[in-house]
């Protein structure tokens, strides 16, 4: 797919790179990678175009690569045995560090190492300086510690996972806003840094306690009132957890030296790059760099395919076709393919917005052809418009079959110019998603680099970077018919690749085949129909959420006794702490008053300006999250919102929903439920949720084949009350609330891998208590035990487990060093199938209900997929039958021992629909 790249019009005042991070990334991607004398360059080559990309895509006015001093630091005499467990730094690594600071700064990057202080020390002086400044700060790293720094100014960006951390993010991640992220992290200690913590003390229980405490140190001082075993453990760890916390905490009062303005890149001299790449044998950014160009050697993602090697540009001959007998040959040719890749080049990347520019074709590797439509410079023989009347019919033909990448963007491109593509057969980012969902990214340039070694021609390179790139409608013809026919080309390629491995895999290929490529079509026909949103609704809620803050800002003046910014933490130092004397709860690193969140809120409790300033944020949140935000991605043409699918993102093959997202809309909150009013159906029509009742929980039964659970679910029991009645040996009737809801959490809970310590946790037991309630539970459902430890043993075995329709989930740490990492791989273990499962029955579900909606002209659209629901927009007449309809398909998705229910309610919002 071609389409206008995105135009960062927000390009960072300051990017920091966390230099350290990207060097033990890059070696253990490309572990093997040498030069000509055989010295190794894998890091060199890794960083060197993670920083190529990174420069490529923010196009940041400043940038410092910050890096470890070698040797001890600050911490170490803090606490001797910081980071004794680490093993020491591989020679094949330390051998590359030298040369890779000579790259750095050949490439006009200004390097910082600062000794006796860390990278993220470096970075934290940087960010505060550059926040303090007025800038935008993007930081660039994998360490969860930075998240710390996170604040409206300053975002963490990790590119390897492609996730931006804001405040929001940092909050919804970590279950606490950045500024207890810190407390958080003192809490959970770190093992790899051998930073002591809490003993059996992990993110959640540090989240909860954070947030019902306020702070660590308000959590030391009630440390009495935490009951049970973790209790114990708290007040075990009373004496350490300063030191923790001193250890955690990023130093903010570095002495760098420089000054930003230092961090402004230059022009790379020829005379150190140029023998620089040579040496190393980066023969292709060489020849990019002498050519003029500036892409990076892959799109993002340093690995390569299991076979090493370094990944290399392939000519591609590619024949623009302008004359009529050139069109007729095409036509011609694509009749009598057995295998055609198709790929169409826009000008967006919001299929609904975009217009077509050109299509290109490739029937054979090495070569392609490109169909300009409307680009600036074309002399064309025929008529655009007679072009496309031309393939029609070969586009809407079953035969040949279509190859794509992302066909679902091209389906609806070709959909908003009048042609209804057919005989799409497969698609190179579903095929390589299924053979291997974590193997790699399922972009095409990752997959022409991982699968074929070969670098593809990006983007920037043809429409231009930053506020001077050009839509593709605006790019020369010759360059835009190069580009064009690589992606076509590289499209086929990947699918002669990719389906030998595919159908090697049989069960794969049958979630592929039955499931993955089936749904393509119904996630664009979604996408394309959208769902009715009430603006006025929500701009209403944002006019009373704006009333109700300018009252609590001038309520704050007045308690203040002037006017100030609510959201300078330098003003409100000096009302809260000098002017109005307020006791100071903690300081930050420069021993300056601290008003962070959680310090607001214990002076909330006596002060009222502080507790205004709270109210203030709060509201301010959900009118910018929520009510402002989603009118603004109302379609103007179409009056609805249209998110985007993606099927090729979890690991589980659970869909996810993005601009807006649809599946992370609160719904246990007041406010969350007010959002999904605004969710409506048009006059004459209502909506239809359509929900799985307890899924995950059926699965288990039918994956187990535990007897008890069966006849549970299969006598049609409350099965949480079924499950209490087991472990606390009474009848059924007997039941108390408590004992259901401990039955519940035992219920869910085993199927997330919990233990004994974590159910303690949740339902504030002692230890012995949970293991006792855990124990009587396995030996009532011994079918559930031999199930887990059967999964626990298959994911060892082979590195994967299977859905019931044979989806591979992969378990990479499975065999971890570290006991955390490798726990967390046996949970996931256990949960994946039940997850995976579920994933799996719902496409199909929607797969059955949009065939049957299309082939029977029923008078109902499906709007919306989130978690185990369907979401329709039903004509009020035929509610009953399609009501009826939904759920016997959606209860017939799947085969189990137990029966599927589904609970469907309708209304004329989304919320009332519950």
């Amino acid at each position: 797919m071609g389409a206008m790249a995105s135009n960062n019009t927000h390009s960072p005042e300051l990017c920091l790179v966390d230099g350290s991070s990207y060097l033990y990334r890059a070696y253990h991607a490309l572990p093997s990678l040498t030069n000509a004398q055989g010295q190794p360059t894998g890091a060199i080559f890794g960083v060197a175009n993670m920083l190529r990309r990174l420069l490529e895509q923010h196009q940041p006015k400043r940038v410092a690569v910050v890096f470890d001093a070698s040797g001890k630091n600050f911490r170490h005499a803090l606490y001797p045995d910081y980071k004794a467990h680490r093993p020491p730094m591989p020679d094949e690594l330390r051998s590359q560090i030298e040369p890779l600071y000579e790259l750095i700064d050949g490439m006009g990057l200004t390097r910082v190492v600062i000794p006796e202080v860390e990278a993220d020390d470096v970075i934290a002086t940087l960010a505060q300086q550059g926040h303090e400044a007025g800038m935008r700060v993007l930081i660039s790293s994998g360490d969860k510690d930075l998240a710390q720094l996170v604040s409206d100014g300053v975002v963490v960006e990790d590119s390897m996972q492609n996730k931006t951390l804001t405040p929001e993010a940092v909050e919804e991640k970590f279950g606490v806003p950045p500024n207890r992220v810190g407390d958080l992290l003192a809490l959970t200690g770190d093992s790899a840094d051998n930073i002591p913590g809490v003993e059996k003390v992990g993110p959640k229980t540090a989240a909860k306690w954070l947030n019902q405490y306020g702070s660590l140190e308000s959590l030391m001082a009630r440390a009495d009132e935490v009951g049970g075993k973790v209790g114990e453990n708290l007040r075990a760890a009373l004496e350490t957890l300063p030191l923790s916390r001193q250890l955690v905490a990023l130093k903010g009062d570095v002495e760098v030296g420089l000054a930003l303005d230092a961090f402004i890149p230059h022009t790379p001299s020829d005379e150190v790059l140029v023998p620089l790449l040579q040496r190393f044998g980066f023969s292709t950014w060489l020849k990019q760099y002498q050519s003029g160009e500036t892409a990076p050697q892959s799109a993002g993602n340093p690995s390569v395919d299991q076979g090493g090697g370094t990944p290399a540009q392939v000519d591609v001959s590619v024949t623009t076709v302008t004359t009529q007998a050139q069109l007729d040959r095409l036509v011609e040719a694509l009749g009598g393919a057995e295998w055609v890749a198709v790929d169409t080049e826009t000008t967006s990347l919001e299929a609904l917005e975009a217009s077509l520019v050109g299509l290109s074709f490739a029937i054979q590797t090495g070569e392609a052809f490109y169909v300009p439509l409307m680009h600036h410079d074309q002399v064309l023989e025929f008529e655009p418009a007679d072009a496309l009347a031309a393939l029609k019919p070969f586009l809407e033909d079953h035969t040949p079959r279509k190859v794509g990448q992302n066909l679902k963007y091209d389906l609806n491109v070709l959909t908003r110019a009048g042609i209804e593509l057919q005989g799409i057969a497969h698609d190179t980012m579903l095929a390589s998603y299924v053979y291997r969902s974590t193997g790699t990214r399922h972009d095409m340039d990752s997959l022409a680099s991982h699968y074929l070694h070969r670098i593809t021609i990006p983007y920037e390179a043809v429409a231009g970077k930053g506020k001077d790139q050009k839509t593709f409608d605006q790019v020369d013809l010759a360059p835009a018919a190069e580009y064009a026919g690589e992606d076509a080309e590289v499209t086929l390629a990947l699918f002669h690749h990719l389906n030998p491995l595919l159908k090697a895999q049989d069960r794969c290929w049958s979630v592929y085949t039955d499931i993955e490529m089936p749904l393509l079509p119904v996630l664009a026909r979604m996408e394309r129909v959208g769902v009715l949103l009430d603006a006025e609704q929500l701009n209403a809620q944002s006019q009373v959420l704006a009333k109700e803050l300018a009252g609590l800002e001038q309520e704050a003046f007045e308690a203040a006794g002037k006017p100030f910014n609510l959201s300078s933490p330098k003003q409100l130092q000096e009302i809260l702490f000098e002017e109005q004397g307020l006791p100071v709860i903690r300081k930050t690193p420069k021993g300056q008053p601290s008003t962070a969140e959680d310090v607001l809120q214990e002076l909330a409790d006596d002060y009222p300006l502080p507790r205004l300033i709270l109210k203030h944020r709060s509201l301010s949140k959900l009118k910018s999250t929520y009510t402002d935000r989603l009118p603004e991605k109302i379609n103007g043409q179409t009056g609805r919102v249209h998110t985007h699918y993606h099927q090729a993102v979890t690991a589980t093959g659970r869909l996810s929903s993005q601009d807006p997202n649809l599946q992370n809309i609160p719904i246990r909150t007041e406010a969350g439920r007010r959002v999904r009013k605004a969710f409506i159906a048009p006059p004459g029509r209502v909506l239809l949720a359509a929900d799985y009742s307890q899924i995950e929980l059926r699965i288990m039964a039918h994956l187990s084949q535990d007897e008890r659970l069966l006849a549970a679910f299969g006598a049609g029991e409350d099965v949480h009350r079924a499950t209490a009645s087991e472990v606390f040996d009474c009848t059924p009737e007997a039941v108390s609330d408590a004992q259901r809801r401990a039955a519940k959490a035992i219920n869910f809970g085993l199927m997330y891998g919990m233990s004994g310590w974590g159910l303690a946790k949740q339902l504030d037991l002692s230890r012995s208590e949970a293991n006792a309630y855990i124990e009587r539970y396995f030996e009532r459902y011994p079918g559930v035990r031999q199930f887990m430890e059967e999964i626990r043993a298959t994911a060892k075995s082979q590195g994967y487990v299977e859905t019931l329709f044979g989806r591979r989930l992969w378990t990479p740490d499975i065999d971890a060093r570290n006991p955390q990492r490798r726990q967390a791989a046996e949970r996931a273990a256990i949960n994946a199938p039940m997850q995976g499962t579920a994933a799996d029955i719902i496409k199909k579900a929607m797969i059955s209900v949009d065939h049957w909606l299309q082939s029977e002209s029923v008078p109902a659209l499906l709007v919306m997929q989130v978690h185990d629901e369907l979401v329709l927009e039903v004509d009020e007449s035929a509610l009953d039958e399609i009501r009826q309809g939904v759920i016997e398909r959606m209860v017939s998705a799947a085969d189990l021992a137990v029966p599927l229910v589904v609970d469907a309610g309708f209304g004329a919002d989304w919320d009332s629909a519950h």
